[in-house]
């Protein structure tokens, strides 16, 4: 069978890595081809075009690269046609995704799609594209399904395949410590705009904090430039390892709002979440956006377990006192079980494997 691929972000490349893995693993006549990175490419796909061409973020951004992005939708529509899929695979990213659904759709294709947009967040008209034009929509947080249900969409829960990247990783060897004083870790994000902003906020937390080295965790798509500004401090340094290694090692992180808020939760660290973005996209944001909290375990807890600061209130001062409160006992405890009760919610389900069985179904009916 024949499976086009779309991931448009580095959390969909890195799990759409393990699922082109699991479609060859399950459809040995599998082939792959479509856009994504360097995971997705080092488990076989033929990637076609790269996601750090896609990733536009924010209202104003998206004006401003509306061309390109024009551009790519018509050479994606072009090269499925070219390649003639038994099924075309979406993963999150929806803005583009869903356009190129629509398309699909109406072009004979099956489609499938795996990681949902938050359409429970925002854009919940979302999902009338998605009941026309998605055969099949596999979901990765357990109240996805419950939500969809309510509208009258049948959806597949999957498991989050966060899980089984962490159950894997935590059963490998302890990572040795890189730095002689404690560490906190930090997180800026994976975009050139939002890693810039946070890190302006971020490395002045250092100077309350003089026993602690930092180290900030580069995503390797980015330039080592975009980071340099941010390593005048002693205690500042720059970390070029996998995520992993922070989450196992740092007595803390700051991590910039996203799906390094659920691994670092799933990892059982303790975490201040940040978002500060442009005032324009933020103001617009506010008042689309339906869901009271913006961090991944916050939502599938429905709690304020981990503390949220954004826009005004995400500054230096303010996050270096949420990281004190961290190092308080009562808050650690706390915080610990919520992280049990988060793997208890989630469950254990090999997501990547659960998806790819359905989409090679699908492909075959």
């Amino acid at each position: 069978m024949k499976y086009f691929i779309i991931a448009g972000e580095p959390s969909g490349d890195l799990h759409g890595g393990s699922l082109v893995e699991q479609i060859y693993k399950n459809d040995e006549d599998a082939i792959i081809i479509g856009w994504g990175g360097k995971n997705m490419e080092s488990k076989g796909m033929k990637k076609l075009k790269d996601y750090k061409d896609l990733a536009f973020m924010g209202f104003v951004e998206v004006v401003q690269h509306l061309p390109k992005i024009l551009q790519n939708i018509k050479d994606c529509k072009n090269q499925i046609l070219e390649f003639q899929p038994d099924v075309v695979v979406f993963i999150d990213y929806p803005g583009f995704n869903l356009r190129i659904a629509k398309w699909a759709k109406e072009n004979g294709f099956k489609t499938a799609y795996y990681i949902s947009p938050q359409v429970w967040a925002w854009k919940e008209n979302r999902i009338n594209s998605i009941k026309k034009h998605i055969d099949e929509m596999l979901v990765i947080l357990p109240f996805e399904k419950q939500f969809y249900a309510k509208h009258g969409v049948e959806v597949k829960y999957v498991g989050h395949p966060m899980t089984e990247r962490v159950m894997k990783s935590l059963h490998e060897p302890f990572p040795k410590s890189w730095s002689k004083k404690p560490i906190i870790g930090l997180l800026p994000g994976s975009r050139k705009q939002e890693v810039k902003k946070h890190l302006s906020i971020m490395e002045k937390v250092a100077t309350f904090f003089h026993d602690y080295d930092f180290y900030i965790s580069k995503v390797s798509h980015l330039d080592y430039a975009i980071y340099e500004p941010y390593l005048k401090r002693s205690n500042v340094h720059l970390f070029e390892q996998t995520n992993s290694d922070i989450f196992k090692l740092s007595e803390a992180i700051i991590v910039a709002s996203g799906t390094a808020t659920l691994e670092a939760a799933l990892y059982g660290t303790p975490q201040v979440v940040c978002y500060k973005g442009n005032w324009v996209s933020y103001i617009l944001a506010k008042s689309l956006i339906k869901v009271p909290y913006i961090s991944l375990v916050n939502l599938i807890l429905n709690k304020n377990a981990v503390e949220e600061l954004i826009q005004e209130d995400c500054n230096a001062t303010m996050i270096a006192t949420a990281l004190q409160r961290l190092f308080q006992s009562d808050k650690a405890d706390a915080l610990q079980q919520d992280y049990t009760k988060l793997w208890e919610v989630l469950g254990q389900k090999n997501a990547s494997f659960e998806a790819s069985k359905a989409i090679i179904k699908l492909a075959h009916s």
